[in-house]
């Protein structure tokens, strides 16, 4: 299984092995990771799981769509080139080491 980094809003790293399929969101989730809320629970419909995605992995996820680029806009949080939301990036073994940065506010 990929492992994923989550460095949450406090700075603390939290290593944590994902299936594949599975969702930066779930994964942060199921694995009480803070900051995420989820409010909308995956339905790309509260940019409460923005993130911000490591810079080396930013070519090997699947382009953003329209929706998702919307909620974006909306983020509490600044957005960046590398932002994205954890409930529209699944994990392959391509993301294997990524690591995911949780803003201070969702």
């Amino acid at each position: 299984m990929p492992q994923i980094t989550y460095i949450d809003s406090d700075g603390n790293k939290h290593q944590v092995e994902l299936p594949l399929g599975a969702t930066i969101m779930e994964g942060a989730v199921q694995n009480d990771i803070k900051g995420i809320i989820a409010e909308c629970g995956g339905s790309c419909m509260c940019a409460t799981c923005h993130c911000y995605i490591g810079e080396k992995y930013l070519d090997k996820l699947p382009e953003m769509e329209e929706e998702e680029d919307e909620m974006l806009e909306g983020a509490v949080a600044p957005r960046t080139e590398r932002s994205r939301l954890g409930c529209q990036v699944r994990i392959s073994n391509a993301l294997d080491g990524l690591v995911v940065e949780i803003p201070q506010e969702q």
